[in-house]
């Protein structure tokens, strides 16, 4: 099960559109999903004509009683919208979950147990968020792997995405738990210069966090939401329909790389991005110690051949980090000494072959880190000195003198 968060503070940005038809889409490419609505204003269900009057429980009865004895079970408020598409309503008195759940141990918690007892048969959950940050946005990033932004392109959603991406950060480091933060550019009109110009801005300032799908404008979507149907179901031929069904795609794969077991031994690792221990020595010799100054040492091991190449190292005032990663679109290095903000070390591609490297003035002291390999976390594979973290994964270690 992969989740995300559709999350935007500002209203009117497409928010619960993105939403239904990103889960509309997923399923018409055979991916069982569920979407959550978690905004009082149940908007998912009005634009799935989902009868409100018919609505007898919702996801805020689901929550309330998350971890009662005799809890309501998440198949019990579930509607189906098509094949392989599911909707758990919501309803205004989830607007109360949180002055009724204030003091309460793990109240921030509750989505994510659901989920992990009731969801388990789904492949994909988005989750639709209230535009305000509070215990049940708060709810949603602790369920979610992934959080999506969408973004109109428009003056003032621009300028609210830096806020936006403030409060994120500032939430991720209370959740405590590593979450991919993606930006959406939506409702993109090409024929004005405006939106042309934005879509620039985001691309420059915010590339390494954009999806490459754009959802144009189109007024097919729009009508598909006053009819009460997914853009799959009201119109398929639609400009709309394509650009989510390659959005959903585009997501499908993030989240088919993000699964990937991170915790491998060096000898996988190598061969999980194409290149073997021996090849890459035949590639290396000069740097590895196969020229005439080295024919008089011992043999070593390949594993330590490789760590003299790759790996930590710290220089008079600095650490320079290098890894080996050819396949990678792009490497960044997240830690205790970034605030775990990867963005802000991008690691640079130092040759055809995939070396990255970056080098870090940093202070004596003991620092965690993992490297973020085109959005997928995972330790050091150069660097056998570990922590576990509280999440059941490795952090890579580092002492510096």
């Amino acid at each position: 099960m992969y989740c995300i968060s559709v999350i935007n503070q500002k209203g009117g940005c497409g928010k619960t559109t993105v939403a239904t038809n990103l889960a509309a889409c997923l399923a018409v490419s055979g991916r069982r999903t569920l979407l959550v609505d978690m905004d009082p204003q149940s908007h998912c269900a009005v634009g799935l004509a989902v009868p409100e009057d018919q609505i007898e429980k919702n996801i805020y009865d689901v929550l309330i009683t998350s971890y009662d004895e005799n809890r309501m079970e998440l198949k019990h408020i579930v509607w189906q919208i098509s094949k392989n598409f599911d909707l758990a309503p919501s309803g205004i008195e989830l607007a109360a979950l949180e002055p009724q759940l204030a003091g309460q141990d793990r109240r921030e918690d509750r989505l994510v147990e659901v989920l992990s007892h009731d969801a388990s048969d789904y492949e994909f959950v988005i989750i639709d968020c209230p535009p305000s940050v509070g215990l049940l946005t708060f709810n949603a990033l602790r369920a979610a792997d992934e959080v999506l932004i969408p973004v109109e392109t428009g003056y003032f959603s621009l300028h609210g995405l830096t806020k936006q991406l403030e409060t994120l950060h500032v939430l991720k480091k209370q959740c405590q738990q590593s979450i991919i933060i993606r930006v959406l550019a939506s409702m993109y009109d090409v024929r004005t210069k405006l939106a042309r110009e934005v879509l620039n801005e985001l691309k420059k300032h915010h590339s390494t966090m954009m999806y490459k799908t754009i959802i144009n404008f189109n007024t097919k979507l729009k009508e598909a939401s006053s009819f009460g149907q997914p853009i799959s179901e009201y119109d398929p031929s639609s400009k709309g329909m394509q650009d989510f069904l390659r959005l959903a795609e585009e997501v499908a794969v993030g989240a088919a790389q993000m699964q990937v077991k991170p915790e491998l031994s060096i000898e996988e690792q190598l061969q999980a991005i194409s290149k073997t221990a021996d090849e890459l020595l035949a590639e290396s010799r000069e740097v590895l110690g196969e020229e005439p100054a080295f024919r008089n040492k011992a043999p070593q091991s390949v594993e330590a051949r490789i760590n003299e190449f790759y790996g930590i190292r710290e220089e008079p005032g600095k650490v320079k980090f290098a890894a080996l990663y050819p396949k990678a679109d792009q490497v960044q290095l997240a830690g205790d000494f970034n605030n775990w903000q990867p963005e802000q070390t991008p690691l640079l591609k130092a040759d055809e072959d995939g070396r990255w490297e970056i080098e870090l003035p940093l202070n004596g002291g003991t620092y965690q880190y993992r490297y973020v390999v085109d959005g997928r976390w995972q330790p050091d594979p150069y660097n056998k000195r570990v922590s576990i973290n509280p999440f059941g994964e490795y952090n890579s270690l580092l002492e510096v003198k």
